[in-house]
């Protein structure tokens, strides 16, 4: 089937939320939407790609066609059966890479929607929520951050397996009113597939029970106890191996757990996410992080992925 091509001079612009997976037990199931955004603007031209990139990530990224943000406005635009030919792709980047706090996901995601922007100035229809997520976790391999940037707030995400292609689902979770976020993110940097090397391939029974025990919990501890947000957020199946790669960040986990404040890694880390319901932190805490390179930022729960057709590009 040949595709539509769309013509030049249509633009269309995405916003997309950080977010942080797991939040401990919730191993590539629970995802968390956070106020951190990245904005997307997509316009059709004649010919050619061109990539701007303002922000976190503008000196490492590519800025050709294996760019995370094109290549999923490309896929957005063939599962609608159509194309451009030429784009030029405007990135501003506010979600730090390589700390776990979803800026893959976020990338896809945005660029997915700022497709829909586009594909909604034709005849055709838009991606749906549900295929935003379909799509943006075959990218991902996981859905719990694509979940969660699609739809923003704390969602709880899974895969069928049972056919010829996993098909990825989430819903989203009523997040408590009282609770409170921050982030803890490091100068440090790691990747996914680097971490994830680290986690063995089989688990004890035990340990299963244990983590299925406390993901069960942390969906009650979301959205109606947060008094339980410290068991609820303990695990055993990845952050203790994860933790030898990211010292850093496995010591200051320490010392906010130790201090009663619900941290987990985010994601694979090395930031961190902490819960808590109190109007601060304690000193000691805030002091050690300053002390220790991270910046410690609060945080609220995102907004889902918005796109918009027709916006003038800023200059």
């Amino acid at each position: 089937m040949t595709a539509q091509m769309l013509p030049a001079g249509l633009v269309a612009s995405a916003v997309v939320s950080a977010s942080s997976a797991n939040l401990g037990p919730g191993f590539d199931s629970v995802g968390l939407a956070l106020s951190l955004i990245d904005e997307i603007v997509v316009e059709t031209t004649d010919s050619g790609l061109v990539v701007l990139v303002e922000g976190e990530g503008a000196d490492q990224v590519p800025l050709g066609p294996e760019h995370l943000v094109v290549r999923a406005v490309e896929c957005g635009l063939r599962s609608a059966g159509m194309g451009a030919a030429g784009l030029v792709v405007r990135c501003r980047n506010a979600i730090p890479h390589s700390r776990g706090l979803g800026s893959s996901a976020a990338a896809v995601v945005g660029g997915l929607a700022a497709a829909n922007g586009l594909v909604a100035q034709t005849d055709s229809k838009p991606l749906s929520d549900s295929q935003l997520i379909q799509l943006s976790s075959e990218f991902e391999g996981h859905p719990d951050n694509a979940a969660a940037a699609v739809l923003g707030g704390a969602v709880v995400s899974w895969i069928d397996a049972s056919g010829e292609r996993p098909r990825y689902s989430a819903v989203t979770l009523r997040l408590h009113p009282d609770i409170r976020l921050y982030c803890a993110i490091p100068q440090e940097r790691s990747l996914t597939a680097e971490t994830r090397v680290l986690l063995p391939a089989q688990v004890s029974h035990e340990d299963a029970r244990f983590n299925v025990s406390r993901a069960a919990l942390l969906v009650v501890a979301l959205t109606e106890r947060p008094d339980l947000l410290m068991a609820a957020t303990e695990d055993v199946l990845h952050q203790p191996q994860r933790a030898p790669a990211m010292p850093a960040s496995a010591e200051y986990l320490r010392l906010l757990r130790r201090h009663n404040v619900a941290a987990t890694l985010s994601g694979a880390g090395p930031a961190l996410i902490a819960l808590s319901t109190q109007p601060e932190l304690p000193t000691e805490v805030l002091e050690y992080g300053a002390a220790n390179g991270f910046a410690l930022t609060g945080m609220t729960a995102g907004e889902g992925v918005r796109w918009s057709p027709g916006v003038t590009v800023p200059g």
